[in-house]
């Protein structure tokens, strides 16, 4: 389903009975809306389940330059305006979780609840340069060159070894991001500082880590918890940054825990 949202045409799929609450689930960096398949398979029971590629990613739009996640944030309230929907539990990891924390600053109306899995809410040199080069490598190389590093990054040695197919799917994924909507979301992510701002924030949030995460890492997240008053926290272990994907029945189980509660 493509739907004209905030200036764009934002690719997105709904799931689930009509009328019942909804849930809004926003992919990372270099994945799409199917990085939520298992979780959705799930929810869709209880939930209307919107999934959708952030712009640049999927079959959303690519706009060209540099983007931000006031604008990604803007983007997502903007869909959910298109669909007829008040208010929903949001969802997002990584990249997700970023435009999570800048729809729980900039749109809290549109919110019940907030998740934010893997991700981080300021950055360091050290992280902006490692993201200076990945850029360069997508638009001069194309994704394919990021995907073994990539893989590395977002699973544990032991599902690495175990999970060879499983790999292949996510590597499509990788691989079928296109490159500048890869470097214009990589830009808003390098660039990430909602941190002080966060004790703004007044809807109940879900944390979820993964303890061998090494690209936001459990100590990113807990700096978040401690800025956001009554925020809870949970690190899934063993996983590492597609914590969604390398545990998905602990995340759906953690997730749907926290989502009944707020029904």
């Amino acid at each position: 389903m493509r739907t004209e949202a905030n200036g764009i045409t934002i690719n997105c799929k709904i799931d689930g009975p009509e009328g019942a609450p909804w849930v809004m689930l926003s992919n990372s960096l270099a994945t799409n809306l199917s990085m939520w398949d298992g979780q959705t398979a799930v929810l869709a029971e209880r939930y209307q389940v919107l999934r959708y590629d952030q712009r640049g990613h999927g079959h959303s739009d690519v706009p060209a330059g540099n983007y931000d996640f006031d604008l990604l944030a803007d983007d997502a309230a903007a869909l959910m305006q298109a669909h007829g929907i008040e208010a929903c539990h949001f969802v997002g990891l990584s990249m997700g979780g970023m435009t999570a924390m800048g729809l729980g600053l900039n749109h809290p109306e549109r919110l019940i609840s907030i998740t934010i899995a893997n991700s981080r809410a300021d950055v360091t040199p050290q992280f902006q340069g490692v993201f200076d080069e990945r850029i360069a490598i997508a638009l001069n190389e194309g994704m394919e060159a990021l995907v073994p590093s990539t893989i590395d990054r977002w699973f544990t040695e032991a599902l690495r070894e175990a999970a060879p197919d499983f790999l292949d799917d996510v590597s499509e994924m990788i691989r079928g991001t296109p490159p500048v909507g890869y470097a214009g979301c990589a830009r808003a992510v390098q660039n990430v500082d909602y941190l002080s701002r966060l004790g703004a924030v007044d809807k109940p949030v879900l944390l979820i880590a993964g303890a061998q995460d090494i690209a936001t890492p459990p100590e990113c997240m807990r700096d978040i918890q401690s800025t956001i008053s009554g925020a809870q926290y949970i690190e899934l272990d063993p996983a590492s940054h597609l914590s969604n994907l390398e545990q998905p029945e602990a995340f759906t189980t953690a997730l749907t825990k926290f989502l009944a509660a707020r029904d």
